[in-house]
């Protein structure tokens, strides 16, 4: 990898570029809302399933998310036996201080009663291949599955006791969408020598000592940032890696959002499009 320290790697990509990605969405019929990505050769599907729960006791007037993460075996040998059970977890749970908040997404939208009722919204994340920048494409993945997801307006009305009766509306244009502006994208940005990169295959990663996974909004606002891997980085590289990230991260949203309602608006005639290829 002594190429990287001339700013070339062995696809050709500049340290800041990403690999071409295509992204569906609406592809599984039973959830609210679900997307599919491919990112270079890492496969991520996600779906979003909308169900009434009780609200938290410390906010009573807000929903919240769930993350589940399903390691395939046959996305990479790695993920057999616990391999793929310790690295779901640690997916899990990253994503959940990541989305699962109020400057990510409306939480108080997904109140129904307060105290009583809420929307909860459960993501499933299935690893169907991968070949390195899992955090990235998994949370790209989100973001469009938040978009598509469509929940049903709620009435709620009193029965002849006083007591509450919750009524779903079954008519698929009477729903409810989530703004997804606010929601966060993962930069995962690998140390490799002195130089640092951005969507690393699975060989740039066996190369790097250590990556720091950064979560930026439209607006470049850093939202979390946690460091991966055994090797310690200096906090000079820590400063120009959190930098790149708030760049590369930014210019993730607009062109996202872009593919996102121009699919919409095909309607069924949509085909799979890329970005940023």
């Amino acid at each position: 990898m002594a190429a990287v320290q001339d700013g070339i790697r062995l696809d050709g990509r500049r340290c800041e570029d990403y690999r071409h990605m295509e992204i569906e969405t609406d592809v599984v019929s039973n959830t609210d809302g679900s997307a599919k990505i491919s990112l270079g050769h890492t496969d991520v599907l996600v779906g979003v399933k909308a169900e009434i729960g009780k609200p938290k006791p410390t906010v009573p007037n807000e929903g919240y998310l769930e993350f589940f993460v399903d390691c395939s075996a046959n996305a990479t040998p790695e993920f057999e036996g616990r391999g793929g059970e310790e690295l779901g977890v640690e997916l899990s749970n990253i994503l959940y201080k990541v989305f699962n908040n109020r400057h990510s997404v409306d939480l108080r939208s997904l109140c129904i009663c307060p105290g009583e009722n809420c929307w909860v919204l459960y993501v499933d994340v299935l690893l169907l291949q991968c070949d390195g920048n899992l955090f990235d494409a998994i949370s790209i993945a989100i973001k469009a599955a938040l978009f598509n997801t469509r929940i049903p307006k709620v009435r709620i009305s009193e029965d002849e006791e006083g007591g509450k009766e919750i009524e779903l509306s079954d008519d698929p244009y009477d729903c409810m969408r989530l703004n997804v502006e606010n929601v966060p994208c993962i930069v995962t940005l690998c140390k490799i020598g002195h130089r640092h990169v951005v969507d690393a295959t699975l060989l740039e990663k066996a190369c790097s000592v250590a990556s720091l996974l950064i979560s930026v909004t439209h607006k470049g606002m850093v939202t979390c940032v946690r460091k991966m891997g055994r090797g310690s980085l200096d906090p000079e590289s820590i400063f120009e890696m959190t930098e790149a990230g708030k760049r590369v991260g930014k210019t993730l949203h607009a062109p996202l959002m872009e593919l996102l309602q121009k699919e919409e608006s095909l309607g069924k005639k949509r085909q799979k499009v890329g970005f940023l290829g």
